[in-house]
């Protein structure tokens, strides 16, 4: 919402979509009863522009400055000491994979996802 709000985007248009991962379907999920277990991500499609957002967002990018969970994250990764850099480490350390979407799925080039299996 923050990047549609933020470029003024007419509702047809979206840089990005939410993937449900689960059961199968949105927002439907994976398991059996009591062990049910569902998570969403961002993908981010060649739509997006990869914005530097303005002085109100210290520069990054809208989506970033506006996720309430702190789940994104942008910069340099060739930058050991980028912020994404920094975060990507630390994730690796904790067990995620960190991996890009094939580019046959129309998706953003440079976009970086942490996953953890269930």
């Amino acid at each position: 919402m923050a990047c549609k709000v933020a470029w003024d985007l007419p509702v047809e248009e979206h840089r990005l979509y939410i993937e449900t991962i689960g059961g199968g379907g949105v927002d439907l999920p994976g398991g059996q009863w009591p062990n049910l277990h569902m998570k969403w991500k961002p993908v981010f499609t060649q739509k997006c522009i990869n914005c530097r957002g303005t002085d109100s967002t210290e520069g990054m990018p809208y989506c970033v400055y506006n996720c309430t969970t702190e789940a994104l994250t942008s910069g340099d990764v060739d930058d050991l000491n980028s912020a994404i850099s920094r975060e990507m480490e630390r994730l690796r350390g904790m067990g995620y994979t960190i991996s890009q979407r094939p580019a046959w799925e129309g998706t953003r080039e440079g976009v970086y996802y942490a996953e953890k299996q269930l």
